[in-house]
């Protein structure tokens, strides 16, 4: 698999990324069960993979664990690039917390969990508007400069967030740490990036990990009838809401699309619609969620595929977001 620059920084990572979201639970409902995990994660790094993907609250701390005996038994840890990240919490009061101590024993506790002494990435998972933002980028300076991570981003961040944030670390050369990249839901089904985040994080030099490339699951055709599929998300009490969005009539257009434009080229949905944001501009890596190992390696045989550009441009016409101002030129107003 190729590999590219996260960022301006000098890490390289897979240009597809593993995912770990249903990692860490009960298998069945739409979570993945620790033999599919350990055959996915092999199949992964078979293929020349390297970025992982998880987080400390993934089935509350299970994944990172989960992932930690793998990396035991299963793939050299150092062959492996891992991203974690912190600040969300299970508290109905107060979704997240990035103050600066609840960060570094959130990222103490992930090594723990990993049972490595460093993480290669280490992400803010969202912002918290309760806590000073240079209070909780000082927690990514202080991870880098212990050692206990090698490069930090942010996920989930709003395009001044964002700015904000990678402007005051830029503002210091060499006292604090630069940010390598930001992680957002992004695919044929959500777009909204494209506004104001990517924008941003092309200009200040951050790669954007795509989370959800395949539209939670509905790119991939599975949800084109009415009834979901027996162990898909979908048909999953706990994460049924997740994939709801995606299943009104505008998607359905989208999802149309992208199924004929693999019967076109004699590919799956799926490899249509990963191959489609993985070749977006501003995108280092899409970060792929997937059941079993089979699910993955579909996704891993898009290596190969690159869109014909009158297939790209009909799938960026369908899908094309509504921006007007301040987007849309003044004279046209």
């Amino acid at each position: 698999m190729e590999s590219r620059q996260l960022g301006h920084t000098g890490l390289r990572v897979s240009r597809i990324g593993l995912g770990t979201l249903t990692w860490g639970r009960e298998p069945g409902d739409g979570y993945t069960a620790e033999r599919d995990a350990a055959a996915q994660l092999r199949a992964f790094w078979e293929a020349g993979g390297t970025l992982v993907d998880t987080a400390d609250v993934y089935a509350d701390g299970g994944a990172e664990y989960l992932l930690g005996g793998l990396l035991q038994d299963k793939v050299p840890r150092r062959d492996l690039v891992i991203a974690t990240k912190a600040g969300s919490v299970p508290d109905p009061e107060r979704r997240f917390d990035a103050s600066r101590g609840h960060l570094l024993a959130s990222l103490d506790a992930s090594l723990e969990r990993l049972g490595t002494d460093h993480v290669d990435l280490w992400q803010l998972h969202a912002f918290d508007a309760l806590t000073p933002l240079d209070e909780t980028l000082q927690a990514l300076d202080i991870a880098v400069t212990s050692g206990r991570a090698r490069y930090a981003g942010l996920s989930n961040f709003s395009g001044w967030q964002l700015a904000k944030a990678a402007t005051w670390q830029l503002a210091a050369p060499g006292t604090r740490t630069r940010l390598a990249c930001t992680q957002m839901e992004y695919s044929l089904l959500q777009r909204g990036v494209e506004r104001e985040v990517l924008p941003a994080a092309r200009d200040l030099g951050l790669g954007l990990l795509p989370s959800s490339p395949l539209g939670r699951g509905v790119l991939t055709g599975k949800y084109r009838d009415a009834t979901p599929p027996p162990g898909s998300r979908g048909a999953s009490e706990r994460l049924a809401s997740f994939v709801a969005p995606y299943l009104d009539e505008t998607a359905a257009r989208i999802v149309d699309a992208v199924a004929t434009a693999a019967d076109g080229l004699a590919v799956s949905p799926l490899q249509v619609a990963l191959a489609w944001v993985r070749d977006r501009p501003g995108v280092t890596a899409p970060v792929v969620g997937a059941r079993t190992a089979e699910q993955l390696g579909e996704a891993l045989s898009v290596e190969g595929l690159s869109l014909p550009h009158e297939i790209r441009r009909a799938l960026d016409d369908v899908s094309a977001p509504v921006h007007r101002y301040p987007d849309q030129d003044w004279s046209e107003l």
